[in-house]
């Protein structure tokens, strides 16, 4: 059975313990799925110059985000790692060195859907770093090559947000702003017709673009879900909702009838 992909817009941290609608649609993504063998995890959360892979046997919870809760610094996702599908990925890779990094533990970005999807933490979790210094283009292409994983029951799953700007996010009026309601529009059009070498290339999608991607690191999780998608594969959208200037729009692709 081929894995489906999926990318998942993660939002505030709080949200993993809120237990709100994203929450909610997050444990319902992963009562729909097939069982994966393993996750490998883009996460916007590791940003690394060039590209390295998590090898850590027991991973710890990182929690990298302040300011928030005692409750949300004591929650701990204990999902053993999984060294051999970090030197898997690194060997698909071979346009570059994929290095592996032995004690890099889960991000926010990771254990915060994670801990809804797969509550047991019984499922293996390996991360993948994103070297924001490089274009969407390249991104697209090192996950290209992970199209394999698929067929070995590994769930490839992006973490970000496609609309992410928290200069411009307001904290007392979550309705969302238009700009941002409508580029997450135009870019749910975008994935629906496939048009993958337009949001490879998301700078020249003009000014709203710039207002929703000031800085890549959550953007670029969505190209690694989308370049996995196969011929006659749809992408289908859940959790769309826009909260002030933070999208929350996720994508499954190849997802089970």
């Amino acid at each position: 059975m081929k894995m489906p992909v999926v990318f998942v817009g993660h939002g505030n941290p709080m949200n993993a313990i809120e237990r709100n609608e994203f929450y909610r649609g997050w444990e319902a993504l992963g009562r729909r799925l097939p069982k994966p063998a393993a996750v490998l995890c883009v996460s916007a959360h590791w940003e690394t110059q060039g590209a390295w892979v998590s090898a850590t046997e027991s991973p710890q919870t990182i929690h990298d985000f302040y300011g928030f809760p005692k409750a949300l610094f004591d929650v701990r996702y204990p999902a053993p790692g999984d060294p051999r599908l970090a030197r898997r990925v690194a060997e698909l890779v071979t346009t570059e060195h994929v290095r592996l990094d032995p004690g890099r533990g889960l991000d926010h970005g990771a254990w915060s859907v994670l801990s809804a999807m797969y509550p047991a933490a019984k499922t293996p979790i390996v991360q993948l770093s994103i070297d924001t210094r490089l274009p969407g283009s390249h991104h697209y292409a090192l996950a290209r090559q992970l199209a394999p994983l698929r067929d070995e029951r590994v769930l490839v799953l992006g973490s970000g947000n496609m609309v992410h700007n928290l200069r411009l996010f307001s904290y007392e009026d979550s309705r969302p702003q238009a700009w941002a309601l409508q580029f997450d529009e135009e870019l749910r059009q975008r994935i629906a017709a496939r048009d993958h070498p337009s949001l490879a290339d998301y700078a020249s999608l003009g000014e709203p673009a710039r207002m929703a991607v000031p800085t890549p690191e959550h953007y670029l999780p969505l190209l690694y879900a989308l370049a996995l998608q196969e011929p006659g594969e749809t992408a289908e959208f859940f959790n769309t909702r826009v909260v002030s200037a933070v999208s929350m729009t996720s994508v499954l692709i190849g997802g089970p009838a």
